[in-house]
């Protein structure tokens, strides 16, 4: 869950390192590094804390290196220290190396070593690939020697004194990806490091190596043999890197949704025919008897709400597992079975092992994913894009939103395909769709509402979110991002649980934040209200607009614009984000960068 980016060209390198781990702070922020190859040797400055203090420690410097490696560290072997820090070397800092992923046999091949007599600066798994690349000849022949020592996942960006002017990435499990420009090159584990100088990348895949120098480029197997690779210009621009405004990178992309959501159905809505339509899935014939969707953390709420979906549209059984747990059973999925795999990044390492693993006993899988050429997407039979756009803020909103809205529009499509939803309900469902970011709008501009909510419940040390039905997974997400920005102890709860033991918790400085929803829920929801207030809990309800039952029961009330009950769960997020953002602010949390916690899972 590391920040890598390297540069080889002809300007500069320290400033458009620099730049470049301050994109990719997102990743990682326990500490950073660079190495510069700086008059026939390697020069290494690394500092723990965030990027701001090894700029601090660069201050006054002056390196003329036009060749270089950066590094944003998100911690797994070793506490946060600069001697933990990247870039790691070898004993004679003959070459400087960055790293991403898990070794998992380091210790191991750390012995080994110790007994040879090397020696060790930092307790990482990442210093002893430095170790091991140590020695003499080509740096291409040591590379393909050491890897298959190497066990776990890792992105490599490495850079050898004695071949000045070149880096060298290695792939596996973890994303690296080649930036192509004019008389310069980069390589980076997300393409924002580099996307203002280029858009144009090529993704590596698992065991490639590239070769990379100002004046070309070439990719190799892990047996050595040269290979093809395609250049792709990515459908991003630099704008979407910069906060435009906006304190927050988390509440830009909340503002962004409305976009994301036309961006998402764009092409795929037809009114006039009545149907929805997805170019990437001409050959999909949906002859299957179940559905299994494996996710991580936000997209396996996405997911159990794309259960309700299909289940409702398709009438097809649906099981929704955490990719973590998938992946270490001996899941019960064969040829009959497709796989819903789900992730913002299409890096989240448990998700790509679970369809692996799918793969392997015959399943064929669908992706639902925002990054083009991602690892998820090369895996996968079939590839839905959500078109969030990059998604910086490490409490995911606007993906969340384009993943619910795909799933939507996917059951609606199958359902027709298989025809169990019927013309009418696919009509009306489809006629709502376009009033959604008028209504997205609605809600964020009483976003002062919510702020005003936020200073009365941010001093609560407990939360519970409750909801039934398609609310269910949004109390859950609700949960989630106010444990994720602000620190709060808060859980999601099935409101037809709570007589069920966690009512036992209700007391007057515990809040329940109650989605009361629609149809023949919503009743029993509000009966939930009044369990709470009968032990003098507090009580914010979301609501639909005039909902004057739920405005006479509940202490404090967001209300959403009437919708559909299959869309409503598209409205009902905005307040949910609103309020956590708004509750970490207040509370003085650093609401991009919360402790602990990295944008992409991409180790285990």
């Amino acid at each position: 869950m590391c920040g890598i980016i390297g540069y080889v060209g002809k300007r500069k390198a320290l400033p458009i390192l620099l730049q470049g781990l301050k994109r990719l702070e997102y990743r990682g922020y326990d500490s950073a590094g660079v190495a510069l190859l700086e008059r026939g040797g390697i020069c290494v400055v690394r500092r723990a804390g965030k990027i701001a203090l090894l700029e601090e420690e660069l201050s006054g410097k002056t390196f003329e290196a036009f060749c270089g490696i950066g590094h944003t560290r998100w911690a797994t072997h070793g506490i946060p220290a600069d001697h933990n820090a990247h870039p790691h070397t070898d004993c004679r800092k003959t070459l400087a190396l960055v790293h991403n992923g898990i070794i998992e046999n380091y210790r191991a091949l750390r012995e080994k070593l110790l007994s040879e007599g090397h020696r060790f600066f930092s307790e990482t798994d990442s210093e002893v690939i430095a170790h091991l690349l140590e020695g003499s000849g080509p740096p291409l022949k040591r590379i393909l020697h050491v890897l298959p020592l190497l066990e776990g996942s890792y992105a490599l960006c490495i850079l050898f004194a004695d071949e000045p002017g070149v880096l060298y990435g290695v792939r596996r499990f973890s994303p690296l990806i080649l930036g192509v420009g004019e008389g310069e090159h980069f390589l980076a584990s997300d393409v924002p490091a580099f996307l203002e100088h280029t858009r144009h990348a090529v993704f590596l895949e698992d065991g490639e190596i590239v070769r990379v120098s100002h004046d070309g480029w070439e990719v190799f197997s892990e047996e050595g043999e040269r290979q093809e690779k395609t250049v792709t210009v990515v459908p991003w621009d630099p704008v979407s890197a910069e906060r435009g405004g906006f304190k927050h990178f988390m509440l830009k992309e909340i503002h962004e949704e409305p976009r994301v959501f036309e961006d998402t159905i764009a092409g795929r809505v037809n009114l006039a025919r009545g149907e929805v339509t997805f170019e990437e899935l001409e050959d999909f014939s949906g002859e299957y008897n179940r559905v299994v969707v494996v996710a991580c953390g936000t997209a396996c709420h996405a997911g159990m709400l794309g259960k309700m979906y299909l289940e409702d549209f398709v009438r097809i059984p649906v099981d929704v597992e955490y990719a973590s747990e998938f992946r270490y059973r001996d899941p019960l999925v064969g040829e009959k079975t497709l796989v819903v795999a789900i992730s913002q990044s299409g890096e989240t390492a448990d998700t790509l092992r679970a369809v692996e693993l799918a793969r392997k006993k015959g399943a064929q899988v669908l992706a639902v994913c925002n990054v083009l050429g991602s690892s998820l997407t090369r895996l996968a039979h079939w590839t839905v894009y959500t078109r969030a756009g990059l998604e910086i803020g490490v409490a995911s909103t606007k993906a969340f939103l384009a993943q619910m809205t795909v799933l939507l529009l996917f059951a609606l499509f199958w359902g027709r395909k298989r025809g169990t939803v019927s013309p009418e309900t696919l009509a009306s469902v489809l006629f709502e769709i376009p009033t959604i970011p008028r209504k997205l709008h609605a809600l964020l501009a009483k976003e002062n509402d919510v702020h005003a909510l936020a200073k009365e419940f941010y001093l609560f040390k407990d939360f519970l979110y409750l909801g039934r039905g398609l609310y269910y997974p949004l109390a859950l997400e609700g949960a989630l991002k106010l444990k994720e920005i602000s620190y709060i102890h808060a859980e999601g709860l099935a409101a037809g649980e709570m007589k069920h033991g966690p009512i036992a918790l209700i007391e007057p400085d515990v809040a329940s934040f109650v989605l009361v929803g629609q149809g023949e829920r919503r009743l029993k929801v509000l009966g939930n209200i009044e369990e709470i207030k009968a032990r003098r809990g507090k009580v914010i309800a979301l609501c639909d607009e005039g909902d004057v039952e739920v405005l006479e029961k509940a202490d404090y009330t967001l209300e959403i614009p009437k919708t559909l009950e299959p869309c409503s769960p598209l409205l009902a997020i905005v307040p949910l984000q609103l309020f956590a953002y708004y509750v970490a602010l207040e509370k003085g949390c650093d609401v991009d960068q919360p402790r602990n916690l990295a944008k992409s899972v991409t180790v285990e």
